[in-house]
């Protein structure tokens, strides 16, 4: 990536399988499942009932009642991930000047945004009961504004933008955010992405494409199976995963610690469907092949590759042998891994949450696992680290992205302790 080298010094998260860092951490590392019967509505008309929901958190603690009226689920779980990361990287925004905060942008990634809020504002409005719902459902309930919530809660002037691409949405969010860094034009950026999309209006748009994970119902942490020969589809998943980044050289001058750098992006789109994939992988493995590129690296480089890995037979297998266009011979001895096995699939924050399991696991020396990988697929046949998390040391990670509207997005990670 040209100018500046560009270090990530804080990350905060709230996922099915943890709240925080330490938690997330834990339940990568022990290989836990956040699947389970929906418990955020009563699921009863539903063909699928199932979910990977963030649990345990309370929305108060981020907005008030009043508050969150007004918003949807996506506001707060953003407004804590941000907090966290913030804190984490030893920025307190109260402390800042002016011009301080003025060079601090937003830059944030979601696929689905605040359509909780909308579907349980057309209920109000179909119903007729318009004084409950609320004066501000246009602002609210738009793409846009979801970065100015979290530039409002922490008094930040710099850029505050919305990057939109479907399930790359966060990757590319924070490949932007990172150029702005590397460009001189921010002099701190926090960024990543969130999604909250389940909902009854979501769920029956997806079981409408044949596209959830329907043979498992009654044993939800079996649902999500990437790469498994018995996969059926995806289990929709949610959740908010932001990043601090700065340049390096101001991070090391203030004394941060610096958990990764951001080395290399790249992006492409098939022109091909809107919702497939071309199945002969090539726009993929270019991003893929882009990415290590800008990073200045060659395949053999690449010690790890977080698969976008959504668990439906078609993805997965294009993913696979993308990677084998992308990587080459190197691609049989890479291991690699799908956090959606244990999160389910978060739509726009994907990339988020699969750079985030990227980053903790190359600081504490793991891989996380790919759950429910059970049964051999001929065409899905390079090493998925099964089940268990792997003790490992990486320095580069590849992390991949693939969206509606044959959408593709890849960024490469260097640990932090490597540095």
């Amino acid at each position: 990536m040209k100018g500046r080298r560009v270090g990530v010094t804080g990350l905060g998260c709230l996922t099915p399988i943890g709240n925080g860092v330490p938690a997330f951490t834990e339940g990568l590392r022990s290989g836990r499942s956040g699947v389970s019967k929906i418990t955020l509505f009563d699921p009863a008309s539903l063909e699928v009932s199932i979910a990977a929901e963030v649990k345990g958190f309370d929305p108060e603690s981020a907005l008030s009642a009043k508050e969150l009226r007004h918003v949807g689920r996506v506001v707060p779980l953003s407004l804590a991930a941000a907090g966290e990361a913030l804190t984490g990287a030893g920025i307190d925004t109260e402390r800042l000047s002016l011009d301080e905060r003025r060079r601090i942008a937003v830059v944030f990634g979601t696929g689905g945004g605040a359509v909780d809020f909308f579907e349980r504002m057309y209920g109000h409005w179909y119903r007729g009961d318009l004084k409950k719902a609320s004066v501000y459902s246009i602002p609210t309930g738009t793409m846009g504004t979801l970065s100015s919530e979290i530039s409002m809660r922490f008094g930040l002037k710099g850029r505050s933008h919305v990057i939109t691409t479907g399930c790359t949405s966060s990757a590319d969010a924070l490949a932007y955010a990172a150029r702005l860094v590397a460009w001189g034009d921010e002099d701190l950026v926090l960024t990543g992405g969130a999604d909250a999309v389940i909902t009854p209006g979501i769920m029956t748009g997806f079981s409408l494409m044949q596209i959830l994970s329907t043979a498992r119902v009654d044993a939800p942490s079996t649902a999500s199976r990437p790469f498994d020969a018995g996969r059926d589809g995806f289990v929709l998943g949610e959740g908010a995963w932001m990043f601090v980044l700065e340049p390096l050289e101001r991070a090391r001058a203030r004394g941060a610690r610096v958990l990764a750098e951001v080395c290399g992006y790249g992006t492409t789109c098939d022109a091909y469907h809107r919702v497939r994939l071309d199945e002969s992988g090539e726009e993929p493995a270019r991003a893929m092949r882009e990415a290590i590129a800008d990073a200045g690296l060659c395949a053999e480089d690449i010690g790890y590759v977080q698969y976008h890995g959504t668990s439906t037979l078609l993805n997965d297998r294009i993913e696979t042998r993308a990677t084998k266009k992308a990587l080459g011979d190197a691609a049989t001895r890479i291991p690699g891994s799908s956090v959606k096995s244990q999160i389910g699939h978060p739509q726009g924050a994907s990339g988020a949450a699969g750079l985030a399991a990227t980053l903790l696991g190359m600081q504490c020396g793991f891989l996380p696992p790919t759950l429910n990988l059970e049964t051999s697929d001929p065409d899905c046949d390079l090493d998925y680290v099964p089940n268990v998390a792997r003790p490992a040391q990486v320095e580069f990670a590849l992390c991949n992205g693939i969206a509606f509207g044959s959408k593709n997005s890849a960024l490469i990670l260097r640990n932090g302790r490597s540095l």
